[in-house]
């Protein structure tokens, strides 16, 4: 299997190189080496979900917060690429979990209020 390891110098190339070109074959190789972070934040995730949210499901939603932070990052801001991709991708998470839940976050909120009480 080849190795996508990049080391800082080729990573801020390969990130220049995208912003100017918008590539997919740069893309892709970045989606490569950046899928790791979507299963480490899926599987932290998982660990405080009900059983009903699959894990499969969570990395499928994280892979939309990757591919957003890959097209809106910025690296001349000085901020490490997998710092950002990882509050896009529990973002994302979230989102998805939000829109797919039918019982609304205000009567989530009572619920836990009358069982507390």
């Amino acid at each position: 299997m080849e190795s996508f390891a990049l080391d800082e110098k080729e990573e801020l190339k390969l990130w220049k190189e995208y912003k100017k070109t918008k590539s997919i074959e740069i893309r892709d190789r970045l989606i490569r080496q950046y899928m790791p972070l979507v299963k480490h934040v899926a599987g932290r995730l998982s660990v405080g979900m009900p059983d009903c949210v699959e894990y499969d499901d969570l990395v499928g939603f994280g892979q939309f917060g990757l591919l957003d932070a890959i097209n809106k990052y910025d690296p001349s801001k000085n901020v490490k690429f997998k710092t950002y991709a990882d509050t896009r991708i529990r973002g994302a998470i979230f989102d998805e979990l939000r829109q797919i839940d039918w019982f609304p976050r205000k009567k989530k909120k009572k619920s836990r209020e009358i069982e507390d009480a």
